[in-house]
């Protein structure tokens, strides 16, 4: 009987916090990170989609370049970089405007893509200079 009584205040806790969240008229808030897309318009997939799945659409995607040679594919690093690098400085890192930058801040999430692979179009990673690839 104890188990009944707390499981039902932890539900009745959880549902007045839940009422006293205001909302918005879009419905509930949920907070996004304030970002700025170079090229707006022109994505592969809708917003929603691809800010839940794009890490698996890049590791798909390097899948297929690394193990089959396929270059040039419509989901790439290189064409997000393209799109997504900032008419400021011409990166998707450097600031917390930045593109990549600004998400994986927001989110607390490590931003390692760039340890091997370029954040501008132009730019060529440090890293890959030191193995001898650019």
């Amino acid at each position: 009987m104890a188990r009944v009584v707390i499981a039902l205040r932890a539900f009745l806790a959880i549902v007045w916090i839940g009422l006293s969240i205001p909302a918005t008229a879009g419905g509930p808030s949920t907070p996004h990170p304030d970002i700025v897309i170079a090229n707006p318009g022109h994505c592969i997939a809708p917003a929603e989609e691809m800010r839940r799945n794009h890490p698996e659409m890049l590791k798909h995607q390097r899948d297929v370049t690394v193990h089959a040679g396929t270059r040039g594919a419509k989901v790439s690093l290189n064409s997000c970089i393209e799109c997504h690098a900032s008419h400021t400085n011409g990166s998707v890192l450097g600031t917390s405007e930045n593109f990549c930058q600004s998400c994986h801040q927001f989110m607390a999430v490590r931003l390692d893509c760039f340890e091997c692979h370029q954040p501008s179009p132009a730019a060529v990673a440090p890293a890959a200079l030191a193995r001898g690839r650019p």
